[in-house]
């Protein structure tokens, strides 16, 4: 399983290396975790320079879940006609995921068409203004497209890529390794709560 991690020019570090450290917990032959970035570094919200595994978004492409984060320079991204183009994606043979203000890029690409998404406060009215319907609460997906709302739920939507792509049970277990001492069972039991409710056969239709 190939998993892309979207990062452009001001990402926020929470949401994509968080998610990357999660999803990176998964040891199974052939699971491969990658931060993709359109160029060959990129400079965070906070100043930290990082050179991604891939330069390129074309091998997000032919992921098998494609996760977009958020960063301060969301809008420029969209509004970038060139690299947008390069985000050709299909829900019907990829997981999509987007942290905070990457639900805007989802939006844009008209991959949230009819489907209610969660975001961060900042992001809500953009959100908005694009036709979407934004939610109170952390974590929201239907069929293979999810969206997450507030940093920390970046957890969630690894979680959530994990549950889908290698079973509910390891993705209790790489949340369990990262949740805090004292409070690891109740931090699992609350995350898998939201996890487990878009699982395919827990969905209403």
């Amino acid at each position: 399983m190939r998993i892309a991690l979207l990062a452009f020019d001001g990402f926020n570090e929470l949401d994509s290396l968080i998610a990357l450290g999660i999803l990176n917990r998964v040891k199974r032959p052939g699971w491969e975790v990658a931060l993709v970035c359109p160029t060959a570094r990129v400079r965070s919200m906070n100043g930290i320079v990082v050179e991604p595994h891939q330069a390129s978004l074309a091998w997000a492409q032919e992921a098998d879940a494609v996760l977009v984060g958020s960063g301060i320079q969301t809008r420029e991204v969209v509004e970038d006609a060139a690299l947008m183009a390069q985000m050709r994606f299909d829900p019907a043979r990829q997981l999509l995921g987007a942290q905070c203000s990457g639900a805007l890029v989802l939006a844009k690409l008209g991959l949230l068409e009819g489907v209610p998404a969660c975001t961060d406060l900042t992001t809500k009215p953009w959100v908005q203004a694009a036709g979407v319907t934004v939610l109170d609460q952390p974590l929201f997906a239907r069929g293979n497209v999810a969206t997450a709302g507030g940093c920390l739920s970046s957890s969630y939507l690894a979680g959530w890529v994990i549950a889908r792509l290698a079973g509910a049970e390891e993705a209790a277990a790489a949340l369990h390794y990262f949740a805090p001492v004292g409070e690891k069972e109740d931090y699992v039991a609350r995350a898998m709560g939201h996890i487990e409710r878009y699982m395919p056969a827990a969905e209403t239709v």
